[in-house]
């Protein structure tokens, strides 16, 4: 007397009685909390009411479905609104369709505490991670990075946090603060330099129309082209496996100094592309670049890069005189160095250097490398290919590539880049002042008699620049 009765047999059930079978764990509980988890906290749907202890009561002539989840030890229960018989058991668990359908549709009531859904009243939805394909023309911009606190300097950034703010994707307090919206840049374009593939990754409001939107307060020169959605860490930077740059420059530079022919006559003949070629494909593989850049001595294990390719394409006319574009494409570049591998390959051309040269300022001696003007130089492509294998294929990411905007792409291109760097060199003649400026380089000093011509030659280049620091760094 005085034991609970075992499986409802009587007091006569001893100790040693069969227990009944133990209650299995519900197999959908799991997915059901993840499911919870995954959109945030789900109020009942409109009409039923909160008791103490979150289970909702249905409305008059409305019966609810009753999901269990399990959250933090205790349990809590939520109600997902359809239109049905009573349950039989409390444990009933709908099926995985109907408990997504119904957690979508429910509409959060205003006084819980909980976050309000996209679009009500009150509130904005959650930023969500994208990246921006930006393409834009970066003369009149003193480069693509912020520097908040110098409004006489205006750059890119500028242009776009302003028209992200004017659209209504990011708060106003975000523009002064670009960490607050997690915005990265792939790659850092200086003074002068252009892009047709720049990639930028920052969290958004996803508004209707986003693209359009932004577009209508952005310049002419600034355009987005695309949009895609990214992982929650996913960092334009970091995630970057390549970048591809190209340099257009009339083809004279690519003449020997002897042959005394005009901008407006010469044409590069198939031997001398041929020459070109050979001596940019040397730049293949890795290398290092500590006498392409400023500030890293050759035991600096930074200094090595590598170069995946780099190539002349066939040269054609603009305005009368003949251009041809450089192609480099790397896992990332330092400031000045793809300026600076062109502008030696033209020291050797033009006969002022050997072609040893090359190898040579790959070792550790100071060689004397002369830095091409940043007028030609244009952000061409961004590479996400591991990126692309992991999440372009998983059903909630696109891969990262742009072909359905090429044609958009080539235009802007054609209307914005080409024509601004063929009438800038036809109106300021960079590239002809620079060349005036290979003579003064002595491509045979040595470490202990470079510094007199590292300063007169930065002095000459800082002149042809226009007092610019312009370049490329990754």
């Amino acid at each position: 007397p005085g034991r609970a009765l075992i499986d409802g047999r009587g007091a006569g059930a001893g100790r040693g009685a069969e227990r009944p079978p133990r209650r299995k764990r519900h197999a959908g509980r799991g997915r059901e909390r993840l499911a919870l988890r995954r959109v945030g906290a789900v109020l009942p749907a409109a009409g039923a009411a909160l008791v103490p202890g979150g289970r909702a009561l249905a409305p008059r002539g409305r019966l609810m479905a009753e999901v269990e989840v399990e959250a933090g030890g205790k349990r809590r229960r939520r109600e997902a609104g359809t239109e049905a018989q009573e349950p039989q058991s409390p444990q009933l668990q709908p099926q995985a369709p109907a408990l997504d359908q119904a957690l979508d549709q429910a509409a959060p009531a205003p006084g819980n505490g909980l976050k309000r859904a996209a679009g009500g009243e009150g509130g904005k939805s959650p930023k969500r991670k994208v990246v921006l394909l930006l393409v834009y023309s970066g003369k009149g911009y003193h480069g693509m990075q912020r520097n908040v606190g110098s409004a006489q300097f205006k750059t890119i950034e500028d242009e776009l946090v302003s028209a992200l703010v004017g659209a209504g994707c990011i708060p106003e307090n975000h523009g002064n603060d670009m960490r607050k919206m997690s915005f990265q840049r792939s790659a850092r374009t200086d003074k002068g330099v252009s892009a047709a593939g720049q990639i930028v990754s920052l969290k958004l409001w996803l508004i209707d129309n986003l693209v359009e939107k932004v577009n209508e307060n952005l310049p002419p020169s600034i355009k987005i082209l695309g949009m895609r959605r990214v992982t929650g860490r996913f960092n334009s930077k970091n995630t970057c496996d390549a970048r591809t740059y190209f340099y257009m420059l009339p083809t004279f530079a690519l003449g020997h100094k002897d042959e005394g022919v005009g901008p407006d006559t010469f044409r590069l003949s198939a031997g001398g592309l041929g020459r070109v070629n050979k001596l940019l494909g040397s730049y293949k593989g890795t290398h290092n670049f500590h006498n392409f850049t400023s500030g890293k001595g050759p035991r600096d294990p930074s200094a090595k890069r590598y170069i995946m390719e780099m190539f002349c394409e066939a040269p054609f006319v603009r305005q009368g005189v003949e251009f041809a574009v450089l192609k480099v494409k790397g896992q990332s570049f330092m400031m000045h160095q793809i300026r600076k591998m062109i502008g030696l390959v033209i020291a050797v051309v033009r006969g002022y250097a050997p072609e040893a040269i090359l190898e040579q300022s790959w070792g550790e001696e100071k060689v004397d490398v002369p830095k091409a003007p940043g007028l030609g130089l244009v952000l061409d492509t961004v590479h996400f290919e591991k990126y692309n294998q992991r999440f372009g294929n998983d059903g909630v990411h696109q891969a990262l590539e742009w072909t359905d905007v090429e044609p958009q792409r080539a235009a802007f291109k054609e209307d914005h880049i080409y024509p601004t760097i063929v009438t800038t060199e036809r109106e300021e003649e960079s590239m002809a002042n620079w060349l005036n400026t290979l003579p003064i380089h002595d491509f045979t000093a040595t470490a202990s008699g470079i510094q007199l011509t590292d300063n007169h030659s930065k002095k000459m280049n800082d002149e042809v620049d226009g007092g610019s620091d312009a370049g490329e760094s990754d």
